[in-house]
């Protein structure tokens, strides 16, 4: 018995905006200006890449810490952004928030990666608020979870949001993560 899971591999990216989360949740030094492992930032790398070279405009999105629903400079997604950026070896756009006016104006167009502020800046996200996801939803046409490690919590960016797009699918660190499960409970 395979996964019934949709992944991105399943679906046409070309000239959508994707909205995709990332477990981006990395250690940062005090100060929260210097990243000490971009691990997670590497293994979410074969997702971005695969959107990027099917002709998506990428909204990536992830929590930092836990800065109970409210800004804190010191869990910014900054660090995250300039970081990607030397990754990919192209310019990633960071917005000053993850929902609003602001971000709206620099939706990516295809080829362009947008990284958005810390989703838990707004209580909304942990407390999974139909309002905020629908917010979420809206600037995107595809959802795309490639976020293993959050996938399990019950968030406006993990679940509530996915009520209001009109294609999901799994990315492809979330397929990896789901065959081993699969492996595991079916042929123990």
């Amino acid at each position: 018995m395979e996964s019934q899971t949709k992944s991105i591999k399943d679906l046409n990216l070309q000239g959508k905006r994707v909205f995709m989360r990332v477990d981006f949740n990395v250690p940062l030094a005090p100060g929260g200006k210097e990243i000490t492992s971009d691990k997670r930032i590497r293994a979410s790398l074969p997702s971005i890449q695969y959107a990027l070279e099917q002709g998506a405009g990428l909204i990536l999105a992830s929590h930092l810490g836990r800065p109970k629903g409210k800004p804190n400079a010191e869990m910014s997604l900054a660090p995250v952004a300039e970081k990607l950026a030397a990754l990919l070896g192209k310019p990633v756009k960071m917005a000053p928030d993850c929902v609003g006016a602001s971000v709206e104006a620099m939706l990516p167009k295809p080829g362009e990666v947008l990284l958005l502020e810390n989703l838990r800046f707004h209580a909304e996200e942990e407390k999974n608020d139909a309002e905020f996801s629908k917010k979420l939803a809206a600037l995107c046409d595809v959802y795309v979870n490639d976020a293993f490690g959050s996938a399990h919590r019950a968030h406006a960016s993990t679940v509530g949001m996915i009520a209001y797009v009109k294609e999901a699918a799994a990315g492809l660190l979330m397929d990896a993560e789901l065959h081993h499960l699969t492996q595991g409970t079916v042929h123990p």
